[in-house]
């Protein structure tokens, strides 16, 4: 297997050697990106598409919606050419690529997936999820967003909050309440929303580093039609659980997926002599094998999964990932000293990992939420009381 992983990867590189545009074989990566799109914004747009074209964008996803069929093993080799080379697709398309794209393969009506996978395919739409609501973050199942059915079509009112770069993405999956008299998870149905539609307003949130990502969306009267409906009315739960299982089982084979990669840390130490101190040299040893041992637990969750989106054990790469990466930017803001600590105009990486990663063990289900998971799906033991398990959504107490 490792021989042909070896040839793969030389396949890869030859192509992405022979066709990546001059002006972007300089770029730098450190974990953060759109740094093509900053150099040369249609040069971008052209090698993404060209990324989609090779199938490279989407090498899990079956040929005939534009991927090569390859195993999760086999992408991964291919992403992490792509990485290693900065030639890849932003960060943020981790969204579209593998929680939106595969939940329109495996719910979608043939004509929801010939308009909309494309667009991913070829890095040209950006999408983002419409979960979380200001009074139903972990317990996302009580979210109150009503879809009220008006003849043929819904009308929509509500608030999302916490949606990863909803102020650029064209196209939104969202869940809303359909069937209040149902159990929470029951009555809710997933509707693929057009981001420029009347009703739909964005309004993004400064976070601690500066950035602005995440976002609040406020849905007024917003009118959707019966096609936008991805799956069946009332079944968006299980709609849903296909995105986050994805979220959690394919966050990466590496930590660098997170934003926090250990290879700049280790390559930091090694320039600035913090790698002879043998207490620093340990801990990154540590962390390298807690990273690798985490590769492994990710491509053997994927191999055994019977169900759409990956396995509940996802929730153990999830939880090791989030922690994982919050441990490498503590160390890292470590190792960067004195010029980590204090800067003028721009924020070094080590300190704009630091103050990022406090996200991590809250977005895609907080770590507590996780342990439960492990706990109940994976080891069997007792589910957590809930009084309010079956009784219709309209009567449980909320905040």
């Amino acid at each position: 297997m490792a021989e042909h992983d070896d040839e793969l990867r030389r396949e890869v590189d030859r192509w992405v050697a022979e066709h990546f545009p001059e002006k972007f074989r300089g770029a730098v990566t450190s974990g953060r990106r759109g740094l093509l799109s900053d150099i040369d914004r249609d040069a971008a747009e052209a090698w993404y598409a060209a990324l989609g074209e090779r199938g490279y964008t989407v090498p899990h996803w079956p040929r005939e919606h534009g991927g090569l069929g390859y195993t999760e093993q086999q992408a991964a080799v291919v992403r992490s050419v792509l990485i290693e080379r900065g030639a890849g697709l932003p960060d943020h398309y981790f969204v579209p690529l593998m929680l939106i794209g595969p939940a329109i393969m495996d719910w979608g009506t043939p004509e929801q997936k010939h308009r909309y996978l494309p667009g991913i395919v070829a890095g040209a739409d950006m999408w983002c999820q419409l979960f979380s609501e200001p009074g139903a973050g972990s317990d996302l199942a009580s979210l109150a967003t009503r879809a009220v059915p008006e003849g043929a079509s819904w009308r929509i009112n509500g608030q999302k909050v916490w949606s990863s770069f909803a102020a650029g993405s064209r196209y939104g999956m969202l869940l809303a309440r359909t069937d209040p008299d149902r159990p929470k998870n029951a009555g809710i149905t997933c509707f693929l929303v057009d981001m420029a539609s009347p009703g739909v307003t964005v309004r993004p949130l400064r976070q601690l580093t500066g950035d602005e990502h995440f976002c609040e969306v406020f849905l007024e009267d917003l009118v959707l039609g019966p096609e936008t409906v991805l799956g069946e009315v009332n079944d968006g739960w299980r709609v849903a659980m296909t995105t986050l299982n994805a979220e959690r089982s394919g966050l990466s084979e590496t930590s660098g997926a997170s934003g926090v990669p250990l290879a700049p840390v280790l390559e930091l130490a090694r320039r600035n002599g913090r790698w002879n101190d043998p207490v620093i040299r340990d801990r990154l040893v540590d962390l390298f094998a807690v990273e690798h041992a985490l590769a492994l637990t990710n491509l053997r969750s994927i191999a055994e999964s019977r169900t759409p989106g990956g396995s509940p054990t996802g929730s153990i790469t999830k939880l090791v990932l989030s922690e994982l990466s919050q441990e490498i930017s503590e160390l890292g803001f470590e190792v960067g000293g004195a010029e980590a600590a204090y800067w003028d105009d721009t924020m070094p990486p080590e300190t704009h990992n630091l103050l990022d990663s406090r996200r991590f063990t809250i977005a895609g289900g907080t770590s507590e939420v996780q342990r439960n998971i492990v706990g109940e799906r994976v080891l069997g033991l007792e589910r957590e009381i809930d009084p309010g398990r079956g009784k219709p959504w309209r009567e449980l107490r909320r905040s």
